[in-house]
């Protein structure tokens, strides 16, 4: 009896304690009234707490006179007490003051001080938009299905009988009450919650799940709580794989499931292209077909949303009208692992990402080292065009001068990091790490590491570390963790900042940028990205630019960063080309040997009739920059090479790429017969990496044509795949076998297998 008294006491006590407890619901916002998603609500001196969701919602249970903690990266902390009211919204203000002293430790939030000393977090929970394909694992219901089968959603069954009564989370308890529901489309069509039981599920294609940004960012404030997506078998379509262009965007094979949400009334125009007529409008790719949807949302390009610089195609000139070729040097090679990754996920390539320098560039060729006074050696060769009898090909090489590791100078290295939401994708943060962990491994103990982060804010991770201390710097990378959005100009405003505070006068002082390009907060378009860098520079820090993931990929900001910055842009694709870019290439990655490296070259009217520069129309320079020593140009790297083709039409031969010309009235060319023996004259200007003086070198070419070299050969069938990609008027109607039989002639020793690579690209691009 007194055991059973005892009982209900305690019951009627903890009965009496949970009756003091309410549910609070509210906003959370920043200074300019903005919704802060991700922001952390605890009830202080608990373990009790939430995050806000996309629309900066949350809800939690608390009792009146418990007090309520709202936090935020780079904000600053507000403590309220619960009280009477069931509704509290709060406005956090921004900590400029001390947002440099914030320390992102595992994307929770410490002190410098007490990440040196115990470190105590406050766990932010991990934010990432999930797409769960479930085609294959169709269960007796829907519901069933999902059940421990997508990350993040949890089935509540009340009944216990499958399907009946389940009540389905896909944010987490924390944040969902039971009558906060998922949105379901069905086949395109928003459907009643309810009926999902009753599919039957012998007639379901595929499920999808989506939530966070990627749902709302679809259908907006009505799927804050999830959206499941179910295909059904009945879905009509009149080509069987096609190459779907909605809103005028390529859709990859993996993100179908956009298509299969968009509904009857969200579509402006439908046009379907068959057989060669679509093939021949959007290439191989669309060889099944393709459907080119127009919506009026214009909402659905959220999946491939990536921007390159437009590229106008380098034409004829005739010499007696403009004798020079002037063009800034561009060790870049982003542009060949970038199309890599198209071709090898059966993408569609969009011209303007081809850029045909960056392709020859990638590879190695066979240049002297240099043996005199500058730090680098040129070399010329003339032979025939492959792709055209009556004309000629112009190779120019630069062999940069080579130096071991142990010769460079200590590294003041600051490693830059995106941490924000869009780097959450398996190709992106988690390839970063692994990929900086290659160069963090090569590290000596007079180099120093520094790590800054940027998400919704900008901070540092780890103050500059001797490369001793590898196990640390590894730490650091470890930690890391994607979510928020990206404020990149603070980033690199905070990266330069701590750079230039430990500079090395007597080192390579670096940052090293590792992001997709997808800036979205504060100074963000390409043109406030030129100005900041471009004041940056003057620092002497260099800068390298490491482009990671795809669909939201901007390469047009990257290659400003990169050009501006005086530095170098990759773009990294898989662990391969990580262990090209931090091993094979270590010292050029991080030591530059000569800066604002010109080149100028002179045709001789006498020989040359015509001529064009094959690629770098991203770095064409007027004649008078060459002399011009404030005009930025291209920077080279220890053991960096540059290659650059020409094609030129020789005087006497006629040519359907040149037109006539009317007679000049006033101007009246004299050509020199004087130099009847010589093609063209090359002129170099470089300064060295700490000076502001140019100095200039010179290189004559005689006239005559050789037998092209296997490196001219292999080159040439770059540049021609490169022309074919982006469907030149100049390649002269070549096919893909061309390209293969050329470059399988000029493969040579390969001793890297990077050549092999290159064909059996070609070749997969072929099969598409």
């Amino acid at each position: 009896m007194k055991t059973l008294i005892n009982f209900c006491l305690v019951l009627f006590i903890t009965i009496q304690i949970q009756a003091q407890e309410k549910t609070i619901y509210g906003k959370v916002f920043d200074n300019s009234n903005y919704p802060l998603p991700g922001a952390t609500v605890l009830v202080k001196n608990s373990n009790n707490g939430t995050n806000t969701d996309f629309d900066g919602k949350y809800q939690i249970k608390a009792k009146t006179t418990d007090t309520l903690v709202f936090a935020y990266i780079g904000y600053i902390t507000k403590e309220i007490i619960v009280g009477k009211s069931n509704v509290i919204t709060v406005t956090l203000k921004e900590d400029v003051s001390k947002l440099d002293e914030v320390v992102v430790v595992a994307y929770g939030t410490t002190t410098r001080k007490s990440y040196t000393a115990s470190v105590s977090q406050i766990k932010r929970q991990k934010r990432k938009a999930y797409h769960n394909k479930l085609a294959g694992q169709i269960q007796s219901t829907p519901v069933q299905a999902l059940s421990g089968k997508a990350a993040g959603v949890q089935i509540n069954n009340n009944s216990g009988n499958a399907g009946t009564n389940s009540r389905i989370l896909i944010r987490g308890l924390s944040s969902i009450s039971q009558n906060k529901k998922p949105l379901v489309v069905v086949d395109g069509i928003v459907s009643n919650y309810d009926n999902l039981g009753s599919i039957n599920p012998n007639n379901i294609k595929n499920i999808d799940v989506l939530k966070d940004a990627s749902a709302t960012s679809l259908y907006g404030s009505r799927a804050s709580h999830g959206v499941i997506i179910i295909s059904t078998k009945n879905t009509l379509q009149t080509i069987e794989n096609p190459l779907y262009i909605v809103d005028g965007v390529p859709i990859k094979k993996e993100h179908n499931y956009i298509i299969e949400s968009i509904s009857e009334t969200d579509i402006d125009s439908k046009t379907e292209y068959k057989g060669t007529e679509a093939k021949k409008k959007f290439g191989k790719i669309a060889k099944n077909g393709c459907i080119v949807i127009t919506t009026n949302q214009g909402n659905f390009r959220i999946l491939n949303n990536e921007s390159y610089a437009v590229i106008d195609e380098n034409n004829f000139e005739r010499t007696t009208l403009s004798p020079l070729s002037t063009f800034s040097i561009d060790v870049d090679k982003a542009s060949y692992s970038n199309v890599r990754r198209m071709i090898n996920n059966g993408e569609y390539i969009e011209s303007d990402a081809v850029k045909i320098e960056e392709m020859v560039n990638y590879f190695d060729y066979n240049y002297p080292q240099p043996t005199g006074e500058h730090p680098f050696s040129i070399s010329t060769e003339v032979a025939k065009t492959p792709w055209n009898k009556d004309t000629k090909i112009v190779k120019i090489g630069l062999q940069g001068k080579t130096y071991n590791n142990k010769e460079l100078p200590p590294s003041n290295l600051t490693f830059l990091i995106d941490v924000s939401g869009s780097m959450s994708s398996q190709n992106k943060l988690p390839l970063l790490k692994s990929a900086f962990k290659l160069l963090v491994n090569q590290l000596r103990e007079q180099d120093k590491v520094s790590i800054v982060v940027y998400a919704g804010a900008a901070g540092v991770v780890l103050e500059p570390t001797s490369g001793k201390k590898k196990e640390k710097i590894l730490s650091a990378l470890d930690n890391l963790n994607a979510g928020g959005s990206t404020a990149g100009g603070q980033g690199i405003q905070l990266a330069y900042k701590l750079a230039e505070k430990h500079f090395n006068n007597n080192g390579n002082n670096r940052v090293i940028l590792a992001t997709d390009g997808d800036f979205n907060v504060g100074a963000s378009s390409d043109k406030d990205m030129q100005k900041l860098i471009e004041e940056k520079r003057e620092s002497g820090v260099f800068l390298s630019v490491l482009g990671f993931g795809y669909g939201n990929y901007k390469d047009s900001k990257l290659e400003i960063l990169a050009d501006k910055g005086n530095g170098n842009h990759a773009y990294i694709d898989n662990m391969q080309e990580a262990q090209k870019v931090f091993g094979k290439e270590f010292g050029g990655t991080l030591f530059t040997i000569a800066k604002d490296v010109k080149i100028q070259i002179e045709f001789n009217p006498s020989k040359v009739q015509a001529y064009r520069l094959i690629g770098y129309e991203n770095r064409m320079l007027t004649d008078e920059d060459f002399v011009d020593d404030t005009k930025d140009a291209g920077e080279l790297g220890s053991g960096h090479t540059v290659t650059a083709l020409y094609e030129v039409i020789p005087v006497g031969v006629k040519s359907e790429y040149l037109k006539d010309v009317a007679d000049l009235k006033y101007t009246q060319s004299q050509i020199s017969r004087s130099y009847t023996n010589e093609l063209f004259t090359v002129k170099f200007r470089y300064k060295k990496p700490d000076g502001d003086k140019s100095v200039e070198m010179l290189h004559v070419q005689k006239d005559g044509v050789q037998e092209a070299s296997k490196d001219l050969k292999f080159a040439s069938s770059v540049a021609l795949f490169g022309m074919q990609l982006r469907q030149s008027k100049y390649h002269n109607k070549s096919k893909i076998g061309d390209v293969i039989n050329m470059a399988e002639s000029g493969r040579g020793e390969d001793k890297d297998g990077y050549r092999a690579e290159f064909i059996r690209l070609v070749s997969t691009y072929q099969n598409l």
